[in-house]
């Protein structure tokens, strides 16, 4: 996913309530990181693939996935932010549900005030 979409659906995402974080893999390879009540994390497609799938971690292991979501490659951000918000995390290999719990009260975007200065400019 690239950097600015990367940081807009976690920025959407936590505007429903969802604690989100933008999610750095590799150099150029961002996704989206879902802090789940439980302890663990979603990591949403920090693979470099253009289909939308996630890993599911606790303390640095792997302890459940979601698949790839199909037709996910052609997906819009409000599609992606969508597919997030609905996937139940609940059972090891995550499934999708049939639509999205009511968003909760929004979550400040990370950085605040000084955003754009610690992240040097890179969007606007």
């Amino acid at each position: 996913m690239e950097e600015n979409r990367a940081r807009r659906v976690a920025d959407a995402l936590r505007d429903r309530g969802i604690d989100a974080h933008l999610a750095k893999a590799d150099v150029y390879r961002f996704g989206v990181r879902v802090s789940l009540p439980d302890g663990r994390e979603a990591v949403w497609d920090t693979d470099g693939t253009a289909t939308l799938e996630a890993l599911v971690m606790r303390d640095g292991e792997l302890v459940g996935f979601v698949p790839v979501i199909e037709g996910s490659e052609d997906f819009d951000e409000a599609q992606v932010v969508d597919a997030i918000a609905r996937t139940d995390y609940d059972q090891p290999i995550a499934q999708q549900r049939r639509t999205a719990p009511p968003p909760a009260a929004p979550l400040p975007h990370e950085g605040g005030l000084f955003r754009r200065f610690l992240d040097g400019f890179r969007y606007r």
